[in-house]
C-alpha cells in the first residue's frame, strides 16, 4: 500500500483495464485515478511519491495492456477535460475530447480539422502519437499543448518542444496532457461535413470498423520526414509487406490479422493480450524473413505478462 494524496476525484485499487481498451484485453492497474478537475490532478501528481509510476491513458484505442496488468497509477481523464471551444480558426480541445467530436464541432464553425474525423481515440492520444491521415497530421495544426507535469505544474509546450515525428512526440516523463490548441484552415461547413462523410464511407469500405481492433498495428516501414509526412520515394505500406509475407488473415488463439485489412490486428472474441502481441510478433518475424524489413509497432504495449 502506498501513501496517496487526498483527492476529490475517483481512485480505484487493482482496477482491471480490459474494459477500458478497444481490444478488450488487459490485467489490472495498481490504481486507476479519474481526477475531478485540473486542480485535483495537480494536487494528486504533486503529492504522489516520486517512485510511483504514472501512466496517462485515453480511451485505449491504440493500446494493448498485457494480461498481468500495469504496476502504475493509471490516470484517465473524463468530464471536465473534454470541452471544445472554437474562436475564429482556433480550436481549443480538452485531452479527453474525442477526435471525431473535435472535427465535427470545428466543421460546424467552418474550421478544417476534417482529418481527425476518422482517427479513433481522443485528443491526448492524437497529440502523443502525432495522429494523421489523408496527408494531414496533428503536427500540421497544433499550436500548443498544455500539460500537468509530474510535479503538479501546468505548462504549455510548443510544437518544437514536442519534437513531432512520424507517429511520435516527446512529452516529459509522467506528465499528463490536459488540452491542445489547434489552428485549421477556414472552410465551408457544408463542404467540410461532406468531405468527412466521404472519408467515413471510404474507411468503412477498406477497414474492419465493425471488428474489435486498435487501428493500424504497425507503422509504415520507412521514408517519413520529421514532420510526419511520407517521402513518396520510399513510401512503403505496412499492409503490403504483411500481404507479401502471406500473413493476411493469420491467427493465434483468438487473435487475427484482419482479412479485410492486413495491418489491423483484431480480437475475434476470445483473444488474450498474449495472443494479440504474440501474433504481432509472428507477423514481424515473417515480414523480416521475406523482405528484410523490421516492422515497428504502432500499437502501444504496456504492463506485465501473466505469471504462470
Amino acid at each position: 500500500m502506498i501513501d496517496l494524496p487526498t483527492i476529490r476525484g475517483r481512485l480505484t485499487q487493482a482496477r482491471p483495464l480490459n474494459d477500458l481498451t478497444w481490444l478488450r484485453v488487459g490485467g489490472p492497474a495498481d490504481y486507476l485515478f479519474q481526477p475531478a478537475d485540473i486542480e485535483d490532478l495537480q494536487g494528486f501528481l504533486k503529492g504522489l511519491p516520486g517512485d510511483v509510476l504514472v501512466f496517462p491513458m485515453g480511451v485505449g484505442s491504440n493500446l494493448i495492456v498485457r494480461d498481468g496488468g500495469l504496476r502504475a497509477v493509471v490516470i484517465r481523464l473524463g468530464r471536465g477535460f473534454n470541452g471544445i471551444e472554437v474562436e475564429g480558426t482556433t480550436v481549443i480541445a480538452g485531452a479527453a475530447a474525442l477526435d471525431a467530436q473535435v472535427a465535427r464541432k470545428a466543421a460546424d464553425a467552418g474550421v478544417d480539422l476534417t482529418f481527425l474525423r476518422t482517427i479513433p481515440g481522443s485528443v491526448g492520444g492524437a497529440v502523443r502519437m502525432n495522429a494523421g491521415c489523408y496527408g494531414s497530421y496533428t503536427a500540421d495544426v497544433l499550436r500548443k499543448a498544455t500539460i500537468v507535469t509530474r510535479q503538479g505544474e501546468v505548462v504549455d509546450l510548443s510544437p518544437e518542444e514536442l519534437n513531432f515525428r512520424y507517429r511520435q512526440s516527446d512529452l516529459p516523463e509522467g506528465a499528463v496532457l490536459i488540452s491542445a490548441t489547434f489552428e485549421g484552415p477556414a472552410g465551408d461547413p457544408e463542404e467540410l461535413h461532406a468531405r468527412m462523410a466521404a472519408q467515413l464511407q471510404k474507411r468503412d469500405e477498406t477497414q474492419p470498423t465493425k471488428d474489435r481492433s486498435a487501428g493500424s498495428t504497425f507503422r509504415n516501414p520507412a521514408g517519413f520526414s520529421s514532420t510526419g509526412r511520407a517521402d513518396d520515394v520510399h513510401d512503403l505500406k505496412a499492409w503490403k509487406v504483411i500481404d507479401n509475407a502471406g500473413m493476411r488473415g493469420a491467427t493465434l488463439g483468438g487473435a487475427q490479422m484482419s482479412p479485410k485489412h492486413s495491418n489491423f490486428l483484431i480480437n475475434t472474441g476470445t483473444a488474450t493480450a498474449a495472443d494479440l502481441e504474440g501474433l504481432g510478433e509472428e507477423v514481424r518475424k515473417k515480414v523480416y524473413e521475406t523482405s528484410g524489413i523490421t516492422l515497428e509497432w504502432e500499437i502501444m504495449r504496456v504492463g506485465d505478462p501473466l505469471k504462470e
